[in-house]
């Protein structure tokens, strides 16, 4: 009896860090899905570096009590998969949203967006944003546009007297 106990509360102990560690943990139920797609959408989150588990609920019930995240015990009733990532808050929600698209039966629950608890509307919120790299070309966009202005305010001031000396 004492080695199912040891074996919960390692089961327990290991959602709780995992929870800990990841910046984004999302919350799906993925009944309907068949075999197949299943195998999919681990292999993409997968490719991305996402970890993909199925828990009990009562054992990650027990985890988000002890770190506290108030409000999703709702959520954890009948199947649920759950997706960690340690490296990238964005990239879960935008993989688990474009599979939900393809296939209805996948269904966003909830989700922790570095320690917050977030309602599906903001996990969905979150897919729609650009990628790292988009961000950050858009920040570059902005930043070069005062420089790149003046630098065209400059030429034109040049031009304009070039052309009344002539």
């Amino acid at each position: 009896m004492s080695a199912i106990l040891d074996a919960k509360k390692n089961n327990v102990e290991e959602i709780t860090t995992k929870l800990t560690d990841s910046v984004s943990t999302i919350i799906v139920d993925y009944r309907g899905l068949n075999v197949a797609e299943v195998t999919e959408l681990r292999k993409q989150l997968r490719e991305a570096g996402v970890d993909f588990k199925v828990y009990k609920n009562t054992m990650v019930r027990r985890a988000v009590e002890a770190k506290g995240f108030d409000g999703l015990e709702e959520v954890l009733t009948g199947p649920n998969a759950i997706a960690f990532s340690n490296d990238d808050a964005v990239l879960p929600a935008k993989i688990l949203n474009d599979f939900a698209k393809d296939h209805e039966a996948l269904e966003i629950k909830a989700g922790i967006i570095e320690g917050k608890v977030s309602s599906v509307s903001e996990v969905k919120a979150l897919a729609t944003l650009p990628s790292r790299e988009g961000l950050l070309s858009m920040l570059c966009n902005v930043l070069q546009a005062p420089v790149r202005n003046f630098a065209l305010a400059a030429k034109a001031v040049a031009d304009q007297k070039e052309e009344q000396e002539a």
